[in-house]
């Protein structure tokens, strides 16, 4: 038997939640607007608007059962405060770790300079380094999608984000996540095999 709590004070609600769906659902219907209020300014590295409010939604059930009257403050204060630092603790960790790929993977750049010979080499060594290129570039090639053999083609001609950005149709943000995808890729064929980047 369902049982309408729509106009149930929260004080009623809070210590039915626990034991009732209906309860439950109805404070998070009443504070739905205040996770996405609380969710509005941030950004999430990694993620969208949609992971902060799923964040900030499990922020308000802890709030709900947590709650207590007895420590002065009112349930809407008590929930906003919950919300916002379940979503803070995403942003952190999210920038805590959206340096990673940056950090274990190798520079396209660098790959490039690593595999071109030297002014001193001769013409074994020449051959060799371009040749070597050439099959790491294919490797790569094979490994990438569409969109992500574009971009490659397109930042290594020199354009910058917001060019290749603008030449695919693509946002920002999805031009850099391919070049994370690229570099991480480039560094497993380079370990698998044993190419000199």
């Amino acid at each position: 038997m369902l049982t309408d709590y729509s106009q149930c004070p929260d004080a009623e609600l809070l210590p039915l939640a626990d034991a009732s769906c209906e309860a439950m659902r109805e404070l998070i219907l009443r504070y739905t607007r205040l996770v996405r209020a609380c969710a509005r300014p941030l950004f999430l590295a990694g993620g969208d608007q949609e992971d902060l409010v799923q964040e900030g939604m499990i922020g308000l059930v802890d709030a709900i059962r947590s709650y207590s009257p007895s420590g002065g403050a009112s349930f809407q204060s008590f929930a906003a405060l919950c919300i916002r630092r379940r979503m803070i603790s995403a942003v952190r960790a999210a920038s805590a770790q959206k340096h990673a790929p940056l950090n274990d993977s190798i520079s396209m750049e660098e790959a490039r300079l690593q595999t071109e010979p030297s002014l001193g080499a001769g013409p074994e060594t020449e051959f060799i380094g371009r040749e070597g290129m050439r099959e790491f570039m294919a490797a790569l090639r094979g490994a990438l999608t569409s969109v992500e053999r574009e971009v490659l083609e397109l930042y290594l001609a020199g354009c910058s984000y917001r060019e290749i950005s603008r030449r695919i149709d693509k946002p920002v943000k999805s031009v850099d996540n391919a070049v994370q995808r690229i570099r991480r890729k480039a560094a497993a064929i380079s370990g698998e095999s044993g190419f000199p980047v």
